[in-house]
């Protein structure tokens, strides 16, 4: 099983090969932690202080409206980055939470400490620079789902982009990302299985 310091250096050398030099200016700049289950890393009225990597378990980024309904915007497992981007970048407080949704292992990293980073790493630099354009790209397509896609549809998307989550997430959570009721969910589920074509 691969260290996390591993996980995370072959997450970035997968974009652009880093050098020894530039690994190890990397881990002088960023922090290891263990996030229990349901601990939150961000809420609403603070400023997004990290980009958080997770090594290990899942989290979930989420709103709540005016009637105290929770929102899920997004999931972050294994090999992923998850942040408000909005708060980090603004430094201005947030109207989101992330909280772990399992027991988790991630790396973290101020906005300070990756800014001196892009300067001195140019190819970080560029490896954020996609990192962000998809979560921007993700984030798109959401919104053009809202209106643009039937709850199945949504459905099938969300299993196709978290193929490895929907075996680990509880209903209440995908339907709170799909924007529908878990009773609706499980209806769909239902009907997609009636569907299935016989082998």
């Amino acid at each position: 099983m691969q260290n996390p310091t591993e996980v995370l250096i072959d997450f970035f050398n997968n974009y652009l090969p880093l050098n020894q030099e530039e690994i190890a200016l990397i881990l002088e700049k960023i922090t290891h932690r263990n996030i229990k289950r349901r601990q939150m890393v961000l809420q609403e009225g603070f400023v997004c202080k990290h980009y958080f990597f997770v090594v290990k378990g899942c989290f979930k980024m989420y709103g709540i409206d005016n009637k105290g309904n929770e929102h899920n915007i997004q999931f972050a497992a294994e090999g992923d980055w998850i942040m408000d981007i909005g708060s980090f970048h603004t430094q201005k407080p947030s109207q989101l939470f992330i909280e772990a949704i399992e027991p988790a292992e991630v790396f973290q990293i101020e906005q300070q400490d990756l800014y001196f980073l892009y300067l001195n790493i140019p190819k970080l630099d560029r490896i954020f620079k996609v990192i962000v354009e998809n979560k921007f790209v993700e984030l798109q397509n959401r919104v053009l789902q809202t209106f643009s896609s039937t709850a199945e549809e949504r459905y099938l998307d969300f299993l196709e982009r978290y193929a490895d989550l929907a075996s680990r997430l509880p209903n209440t959570q995908i339907a709170s990302y799909l924007g529908i009721t878990p009773e609706f969910l499980s209806k769909i589920r239902r009907d997609l299985s009636k569907n299935k074509p016989s082998k």
